[in-house]
């Protein structure tokens, strides 16, 4: 484990957003990670810093940045024959190399969150998803510290209380500090079905078909480039925090006439953030001051080189406000906000 002081925030986010910590610890083992935590309650955790907007003040604590690595199945075997497999993966491990060995290995399930910047330990918290996939659909257990009971706890997934861009971890982010989480992956050469018709448009197939996981990995990744969502450091458009608002879930009379509606399980409809965006009035590319909607997407917030974050949030501020004026409904942000409201 190695401590340091006064590393900026902005070095370690995808916004390039944030002032200094007041302590960093990089931990690369999960005993690492559990003294790091003991021994203080001023802990922001980090993993790949892609889901955060940090205050330009910076944090006045330690950093934990979880750096632990390790990927086992449960066989050895890749024969698709075999019909499943147990992953276990540490937190601290890259997400879309996990992605990328799992295509490479016939692991299906997760080829649709292809290109999804951070860590693996971030992904149960906010259940993140694309292109009709969610991680709660291949998770089978997750692993935490409990900051709380001080002990380790095992969370099955029905436990985890998953929804939309949600969780229980996301709902007490005080209290729990993922460790490791199991994927449970059926195996084979095709993808899962294709749920969602713009991936499907982009494959040639029909939605609910299959296709060969390296098509579908590689589909996702130029749906997303096009869209910068894929890191580029060249590229402004990609310093960002992925999508910066979820998709509205509200009741059918609320949802604007032309408006996107896909129907939930509970009778209300979720709609499109990014058509609220448009139809209130802000075209991609949008600027204010250091900051912008990105050129590509007007789902993100983008930092131009110069920007701050008292800038990105009165941006942000100035999307929620107009769109709850036109629409009568309160845009809420995916990214989790440290040292700053909206």
């Amino acid at each position: 484990m190695s401590a340091e002081a006064q590393q900026r925030l902005s070095e370690h986010t995808t916004l390039r957003l944030g002032g200094p910590a007041r302590e960093w610890v990089t931990a690369t083992t999960e005993a690492e990670v559990i003294a790091a935590l003991e021994t203080t309650d001023d802990v922001l955790v980090l993993g790949g810093g892609s889901n955060l907007v940090v205050a330009d003040a910076g944090f006045d604590g330690r950093v934990v940045e979880v750096a632990t690595t390790g990927i086992v199945p449960d066989t050895d075997s890749d024969d698709p024959s075999c019909g499943g497999v147990m992953v276990k993966v540490a937190a601290g491990e890259s997400w879309d190399d996990l992605v990328a060995l799992a295509v490479q290995r016939g692991w299906v399930g997760i080829e649709a969150l292809s290109g999804i910047p951070g860590r693996v330990g971030a992904t149960p918290i906010q259940n993140v998803g694309a292109y009709g996939q969610e991680v709660a659909q291949t998770i089978a257990q997750v692993r935490v510290w409990d900051r709380r009971l001080n002990g380790v706890r095992t969370f099955a997934n029905a436990d985890c209380a998953f929804g939309y861009r949600t969780s229980r971890f996301k709902a007490d982010p005080e209290r729990h500090v993922i460790l490791e989480v199991t994927f449970q992956f059926t195996t084979g050469s095709l993808g899962a079905p294709v749920a969602y018709a713009e991936l499907a448009r982009t494959l040639g197939v029909e939605p609910g078909t299959r296709a060969p996981l390296t098509d579908v990995r590689e589909a996702v990744l130029a749906l997303r480039r096009g869209k910068g969502m894929v890191l580029d450091p060249a590229d402004h458009d990609t310093w960002s925090a992925g999508s910066f608002f979820t998709n509205p879930i509200v009741e059918p009379a609320q949802v604007p006439d032309g408006a996107p509606a896909w129907p939930q399980v509970d009778g209300r409809i979720k709609t499109s953030a990014a058509w609220l965006i448009e139809q209130a009035g802000f075209a991609k590319g949008y600027a204010r001051d250091g900051v912008a909607l990105s050129g590509k997407h007007v789902l993100a917030l983008t930092n131009r080189g110069g920007g701050t974050t008292e800038q990105l949030l009165a941006l942000a501020a100035e999307i929620q406000a107009r769109v709850e004026a036109t629409y009568r409904i309160r845009l809420v942000n995916e990214p989790v906000l440290v040292g700053c409201d909206l």
